[in-house]
């Protein structure tokens, strides 16, 4: 391979900076993947149609299959292992999701949360709505999103909660 088709990235990825010299054609959830061994982020479509492999990319919800690694270049990005710590308490947003069903099989709960942790910091009181529109990027085949919408609900100020990703 051409060294013009290769570039030396330097990512920060869950508060952990990371170099690697990058073929520009890979894909940033193939990086997080493949490159990093952080499988949490999940390739659904490659087309940026399902929502699976949302991450944060500096605090906004990006496709990580659409995006090149070679685009995150000095930013920061979160994925689900970013959202919550080993051997501590699920964060209450994961806990939610638990507590009310709005996750099944998993494969797009990391998109989902992303996304969630994204509207959740940007509007701490969605409305049903709100919520139902920030979902409609990220397809889930098992939940129905009742149970989704329920868990965010169950967060919020309200309903007496603390809101956290």
């Amino acid at each position: 391979m051409d060294e013009a088709e290769r570039r030396l990235i330097s990512v920060t990825v869950n508060e952990v900076v990371h170099r690697a010299e990058v073929d520009v054609r890979l894909t940033l959830a193939d990086f997080l993947r493949h490159t990093l061994q952080l499988t949490g982020t999940h390739v659904g479509c490659e087309h940026g149609v399902c929502g699976a492999c949302t991450v944060l990319v500096g605090g906004h919800t990006a496709r990580s299959c659409l995006m090149l690694a070679v685009q995150a270049h000095g930013h920061s990005v979160v994925t689900i292992e970013g959202l919550s710590t080993e051997g501590q308490p699920l964060p209450p947003l994961q806990q939610a999701l638990a507590d009310h069903h709005g996750l099944q099989c998993g494969f797009c709960t990391p998109g989902i949360l992303t996304t969630l942790t994204e509207l959740l910091r940007d509007n701490p009181s969605p409305s049903d709505e709100d919520i139902r529109v920030a979902l409609s990027g990220n397809i889930c085949r098992c939940t129905g999103y009742q149970g989704i919408v329920a868990a965010v609900r169950s967060l919020l100020p309200s309903a007496g909660r603390e809101v956290r990703g």
